[in-house]
């Protein structure tokens, strides 16, 4: 009975605060410009299904999703922490059926817990929030939500990319101790993404004592460079092209992934 009582208050509680953020931060372990493709291809993907998907831009060095879409000079995140823009002005709808903000700069101490709020602002009034993110030069993220959201790791087939994405996961758990990550594997066949993820879970699990999760693969395909060059995601252009298939399947998990979270 005392299980049943605290179940119901738990769940009561929950109700009362309302749903949580599904907030994401995407990492990438592959060529700059792979990851900005993905994220505009899986963003299209999951507003095409009815989700409300907001992308944060929070790269500075890396060519980011608001870069890829020519929005890298409108106001960001940082202005509106310092009262220099209103919230609306820093969220742009884009054709391919997503917004994107960027994050921008923080100067100092009280600047960064400003458009830490900022932020928190922000993700409370989107559906499923996707930080196309990086680390800083101190090797952590530039706001704590990023490092306790979901965390998912892109990796290529290369030797090259495998062994930065299994660096990258253990300066992860390292500074933020033992926790999930999800993997995802792109430029890969179903079977060679397997192998891949297979190999770094029983190496993640052995050595670092980290769980990994799959988060789907994408396929190499000539169809997702025809539909950047046209300023489409591949989903819209080529709705039949295997890489279209691959990114609503991955959709489909991505969405019932987060509201499991």
């Amino acid at each position: 009975m005392a299980s049943f009582d605290f179940d119901q208050a738990e769940g009561l509680r929950r109700m009362l605060q309302g749903p949580r953020p599904r907030i994401v931060t995407f990492l990438s372990a592959t060529p700059e410009d792979d990851k900005g493709a993905m994220l505009v291809n899986l963003g299209a993907s999951l507003a095409q299904t009815g989700n409300e998907v907001l992308i944060v831009d929070a790269c500075e060095r890396d060519y980011g999703v608001a870069r890829r879409l020519g929005l890298n000079r409108a106001a960001t995140l940082a202005n509106v922490a310092r009262q220099e823009a209103a919230l609306n002005q820093v969220m742009h709808a884009v054709p391919q059926g997503f917004s994107v903000a960027t994050l921008g700069t923080p100067v100092g101490n009280t600047d960064t817990r400003r458009l830490a709020k900022t932020f928190d602002v922000l993700v409370k009034q989107a559906g499923i929030v996707m930080v196309d993110g990086e680390l800083g030069p101190d090797g952590e993220f530039p706001l704590p939500l990023m490092a306790s959201s979901e965390i998912v790791v892109q990796v290529g087939t290369s030797a090259a990319s495998i062994t930065n994405a299994y660096a990258l996961i253990k300066r992860l758990s390292q500074q933020l101790g033992r926790r999930p990550f999800g993997i995802l594997v792109t430029g890969a066949t179903e079977a060679e993404a397997k192998v891949v993820y297979d190999n770094m879970s029983t190496a993640a699990s052995r050595y670092l004592a980290v769980s990994l999760s799959s988060m789907g693969s994408v396929p190499a395909d000539e169809y997702l460079h025809r539909a950047a060059r046209l300023g489409r995601a591949v989903v819209d252009a080529f709705p039949l092209a295997g890489a279209s298939v691959a990114f609503r399947r991955l959709a489909g998990k991505f969405a019932l992934h987060a509201m499991r979270a």
